[in-house]
């Protein structure tokens, strides 16, 4: 992979991204990635310009707006690292945030994989409808703590 990207150009590059995906610019967040690319979250392998626009569809069908706040940023050669804090509001109105962690790989202007990480639960109590589903993620929210707190 290409190391020679200066790391203010893959700054830019992986904010723009986030503004496409802010405005919902399905174009240019496809145009940002290169036809052999790969993009992993949830445990899933999603490949090339299809599997970008499966990530999108998938993304966009559950969020109505999604907003992206920065809190570290480390480039490094060609590979772009951030935490950040997604703030999204799904099509029925309900609020939810996110603290996330991405990591972007370039080959010259293209991104060539997209690896993101995040809690599903962050999503549980957005989408839990009824007082069944609700008890049942507050118990596996309690559950998943045991021995920390």
């Amino acid at each position: 992979m290409q190391e020679n990207q200066s790391a203010e150009r893959i700054r830019k590059l992986s904010l723009d991204l986030d503004k496409a995906l802010e405005n919902r610019n399905v174009e240019l967040v496809v145009s940002s990635f290169s036809d052999d690319c790969e993009i992993e979250l949830l445990g899933i392998k999603l490949s090339g310009k299809s599997g970008v626009k499966r990530w999108l569809q998938w993304m966009y069908r559950h969020l109505a707006e999604v907003r992206f706040t920065p809190i570290t940023i480390m480039v490094e050669g060609n590979v772009f690292f951030e935490e950040f804090l997604l703030r999204g509001r799904f099509h029925d109105g309900t609020e939810v945030e996110s603290r996330q962690t991405e990591v972007l790989i370039y080959e010259g202007d293209k991104l060539k994989v997209l690896r993101l990480y995040f809690d599903r639960l962050d999503f549980s109590d957005s989408v839990a409808k009824g007082p069944l589903a609700r008890a049942f993620v507050r118990w596996a929210k309690k559950k998943s703590l045991i021995g920390l707190t």
